[in-house]
């Protein structure tokens, strides 16, 4: 689910056995704000806490629907499979769906399983498994590759993408092998790449779009309040993704 940029996101912990309310506990003491789901009998895991306990009777999958609905991220104490089972009803896009998070058993691994790119779901996993001691396991190609997310970049900053959904899904693509990529910012915060790791060697940085060699790079990347001329969007073809940035960012 994607969220607004300056809106903190609502965050559950769902646990339905022993040791997965236990891990819980553990982790709500460290996330005061999130709210927590646990089967009625191992609510008492949760006694002294300061979050919000939802602690159901009967069958977790009648739970998944609200749980849906009212979260952007859920971290589930159960096994992938379950999860997988429980919440394959309820998928519909990576743009509605929350972040799925599941945590095992022994609070060892920390594995986002749904809308792990777009909804966040990544990053909160990294942060989980900071506070759990865990390790996190991420699939997504830009996030393990530690480069430019194109389909999200700058939404922390209130950037919008503006681009054909193709372009996006190529640009994407040679972004993540490696190919040479021009990155032409004339608007905008400067405070976009929030890795803690180097930007990668094959991104080059611009000023203006007038000073990049366009047969040099297989793709751009382009932050700008200027109009884009549609001759301009056909010379590209599918290379080009253009992000407008707020307008009292403008640089």
């Amino acid at each position: 689910m994607t969220q607004p940029a300056d809106t903190p996101p609502r965050v559950c912990l769902v646990a339905i056995t022993k040791h997965g309310a236990a891990q819980a506990a553990r982790l709500a003491a460290r996330l005061p704000e999130a709210d927590i789901c646990a089967a009625a009998k191992f609510a008492p895991a949760f006694e002294g806490l300061p979050n919000r306990v939802h602690a159901y009777q009967g069958a977790m999958r009648d739970e998944i629907g609200p749980l849906f609905a009212g979260y952007d991220q859920l971290v589930f104490f159960v096994s992938l499979g379950a999860v997988v089972r429980l919440i394959a009803p309820h998928l519909r896009s990576k743009d509605e769906d929350p972040g799925v998070i599941v945590v095992d058993d022994a609070g060892q691994y920390v594995i986002p399983v749904l809308s792990g790119h777009a909804g966040g779901a990544n990053e909160w996993s990294e942060r989980i498994a900071v506070l759990l001691g865990a390790a996190p396991v991420l699939t997504t190609a830009s996030d393990v590759g530690r480069t430019i997310p194109v389909d999200i970049l700058g939404r922390h900053l209130g950037w919008r993408v503006e681009a054909p959904k193709i372009n996006v899904t190529r640009v994407s693509a040679h972004v993540v092998n490696g190919e040479p990529i021009a990155f032409v910012q004339e608007a905008g915060s400067p405070d976009w790449w929030t890795r803690p790791t180097p930007l990668p060697d094959n991104i080059h940085r611009f000023a203006s779009f007038a000073d990049v060699p366009l047969d040099r790079y297989a793709a751009l990347l382009w932050v700008t309040h200027a109009d884009v001329p549609a001759e301009r969007w056909d010379a590209l073809r599918e290379r080009l993704v253009v992000y407008r940035p707020p307008a009292e960012s403008a640089s």
